[in-house]
């Protein structure tokens, strides 16, 4: 049995896309289920478009993400010649001619199409004249002119494709480069690629790949094309949905275990379960279970996914996944005196490693916000924080249980429910009612530095 081998390969004409790294994840995962290769190649041939700072960022963005390829990468730009001698391989078996129709009379024709509502495509003119190439000619496939193309599809099942929908389409350009569609067929086969899996966008050219394929004498393929990636307004995801290059997400510090967990289900489940690693991947995933309509991206999702994962980190991973936030919001976080025990009391405080950090700066620097709504809704009378002054002056043992004890001892001595005792000291000491239980927030702070945030609100207010 032949080892399965698949490919992903993008254009370097920006960073990778979250959508990009689902379409790799799942030919990684497929090939190592399959104890097979994992390949990637580089489609630069779009001189003006590609950079080399792009493909940088692809391959090191793969590779950091645990999706690293079993072979050093190839890059079209490369290979020219490769695809030259494959185009004459194909004119010299008499499945290709030389064009020599003008751009005039091309855009003529595609226009008197429209107009009859006919499907724009090349009508042959030249297919039968025997051309000689002088130069200004392109090569053509010749496309069978009858008959249907069959393609089995992981993901759809059988696909038809009748044959006279197709054109002859161009295999080399007038100043002799090669097209999308030879190159894509010829690194195939050079890589011996057994399994193509892709995005849905890319159904139409598979018969026309499938076509030159055959044009060569090359062996058939594997397909299974994913659905897109889609906005919640069920359209393909971009920049106006979210974020979608992977390093905006790491930046805002989702995990990678969570990204790719969230990528995963973009198409696919296993039953209930929702969280799993990589590994738990590779194990369970099953390419004929994927949907065939399109997979909504949904930020929440990843929020909840993203704190799933968070949980799983020991308390020193933890403080080592999170330490370049801290650095960025200029907090030292062994500054503290409690450095574990505030970790382990904010690492639920927000859903990324971004918001747990900047929920953070209070514990270190001094507020220079407060939330007025939550003043306006919880300090209705500022008489309540004077009075807790002098119950926190007194309090001799500054821990979580003792602080518990005295702030219910206040509040049922004064008749006054938590929501009135607790949130005023929570906006005195982090500016918002956003903390951990009161007594483990407080037990953060000296009760000299809770007593001076308590005068700093009473002063503000």
């Amino acid at each position: 049995m032949k080892k399965v081998i698949t490919r992903f390969a993008p254009s370097p004409t920006g960073t990778l896309h979250i959508g990009g790294v689902r379409t790799a994840l799942f030919n990684y995962v497929f090939s190592k289920q399959n104890n097979g290769l994992f390949l990637i190649r580089i489609e630069d041939t779009d001189k003006e478009r590609s950079k080399k700072e792009y493909e940088k960022n692809i391959l090191d963005s793969l590779i950091s993400i645990g999706l690293k390829p079993d072979k050093d990468p190839i890059n079209q730009s490369n290979r020219t010649d490769i695809y030259k001698a494959a185009a004459q391989k194909i004119f010299d078996s008499g499945n290709a001619y030389y064009c020599n129709c003008s751009i005039n009379r091309l855009d003529e024709l595609r226009n008197e199409q429209q107009a009859k509502g006919i499907k724009p495509g090349y009508d042959g003119k030249c297919r039968n004249l025997n051309l000689t190439n002088n130069g200004n000619c392109v090569l053509r496939l010749k496309t069978p002119q009858n008959g249907e193309l069959i393609m089995r599809d992981y993901v759809r099942g059988e696909i038809r494709f009748d044959n006279k929908e197709l054109d002859d389409l161009i295999i080399l350009r007038s100043d002799g480069t090669p097209t999308y569609h030879l190159c894509n067929v010829v690194d195939d086969y050079e890589q011996e690629v057994t399994t193509v899996i892709r995005g849905e966008d890319h159904i139409s050219n598979t018969p026309r790949q499938i076509h030159i394929q055959n044009a060569l004498g090359y062996p058939s393929l594997e397909y299974a094309h994913l659905p897109l990636v889609l906005g919640p307004d069920k359209k393909r995801l971009s920049k106006r949905h979210a974020a979608t290059s992977l390093a905006e997400y790491r930046q805002e510090g989702y995990l990678d275990d969570a990204i790719l967990n969230t990528l995963a289900r973009l198409g696919w489940s296993k039953g209930d379960n929702e969280v799993f690693t990589l590994e738990d991947l590779i194990r369970d995933f099953d390419i004929n279970e994927i949907q065939k309509a399109g997979a909504v991206f949904d930020k929440s999702k990843l929020d909840y996914l993203n704190v799933q994962h968070l949980a799983k980190l020991s308390t020193d991973d933890f403080k080592k996944t999170i330490q370049p936030f801290l650095i960025d919001a200029d907090i030292d976080i062994n500054s503290h005196p409690q450095p574990d025990k505030l970790i382990n009391a904010m690492r639920t405080s927000g859903n990324t490693l971004l918001e747990i950090a900047l929920s953070m700066n209070p514990y270190f620097k001094n507020i220079e916000k407060y939330d007025e709504k939550a003043i306006g809704k919880f300090i209705k009378d500022k008489n309540i924080l004077i009075d807790l002054i002098k119950i926190i002056e007194k309090q001799e043992i500054w821990d979580e249980e003792s602080l518990d004890i005295m702030l219910q001892d206040f509040q049922s001595s004064k008749n006054l429910n938590i929501p009135q005792v607790n949130q005023p000291i929570r906006i005195a000491l982090t500016g918002s009612t956003r903390s951990p239980s009161l007594g483990l927030t407080m037990s953060l702070f000296s009760k000299n530095k809770v007593l001076s945030r308590i005068n700093d609100l009473l002063k503000f207010i």
